[in-house]
């Protein structure tokens, strides 16, 4: 009986910026090696590929998956793994699995007993977590808050409440364009003294890094994050 092929999780860069600057040698010579790709985007996977020196990127076999893949898709993308050939699954930006759709082919691939190895690299949300200087004990990552603002400033408040209660640190992003929508819900519905972690552009040249309370954010007013990709936390005791 063949051996199942593996399937590697390949950490994609932030942004544009140096693969030796968040990337192990490791990653991109296992790249080199593999012929079978899942991804959310070709063109950017493509590039991706072509930047990590791929011998013959026209021969890169890439299956696209998004949030709307329907069972029988998914099941089709395993095809190489089980007949024996390895994969890469790769995000858009930083790490399958979070925050992404490829945590369907995982769930898939420990099913069918194909071993799964993730590769170290750069996640927005794992390192704003660690830049925080929340409880990194006790912390949650909640994904994407309501799009109706009534609606988003009453999960802010059940948040800040869960930061009280457990001494839980939370953690959510939003997509770039309503970064200024949260922002401002957020300045208007959480306590003064509430600590807000507002994080863009990780890793990139132009990356910040700001912790505040919620009186000194009022005073300053909201940063330059308009269409980057942010990370928003909060954390109250």
């Amino acid at each position: 009986m063949k051996s199942l092929g593996t399937l590697y999780l390949l950490p994609v860069g932030l942004g544009e910026c140096n693969l030796e600057d968040v990337l192990p040698k490791r990653n991109v010579d296992l790249i080199k090696t593999l012929t079978h790709f899942i991804a959310e985007n070709a063109k950017d996977a493509r590039a991706f590929l072509k930047q990590c020196g791929i011998p013959d990127i026209s021969k890169a076999e890439i299956s696209l998956i998004n949030q709307h893949a329907k069972e029988e898709e998914l099941n089709s993308f395993l095809y190489p793994l089980v007949t024996g050939q390895d994969m890469g699954l790769m995000s858009d930006a930083g790490c399958p699995g979070i925050a992404d759709p490829g945590a369907s082919i995982i769930k898939r691939a420990h099913q069918k007993g194909i071993k799964v190895v993730p590769l170290v690299g750069p996640s927005s949300i794992v390192l704003s977590i660690m830049a925080s200087g929340f409880n990194g004990q006790n912390f949650a990552f909640t994904g994407y808050l309501p799009i109706n603002s009534n609606e988003r400033c009453k999960r802010i408040k059940e948040l800040e409440t869960l930061c009280v209660k457990l001494k839980q640190a939370q953690f959510f992003i939003e997509t770039p364009y309503r970064n200024s929508s949260v922002f401002n819900d957020l300045i208007k519905t959480l306590q003064p003294g509430t600590q807000l972690l507002v994080a863009t552009h990780i890793t990139l040249p132009e990356e910040s890094i700001t912790v505040k309370t919620i009186a000194a954010w009022k005073k300053t007013g909201e940063p330059d994050f308009i269409k980057k990709p942010t990370v928003f936390g909060i954390y109250s005791t």
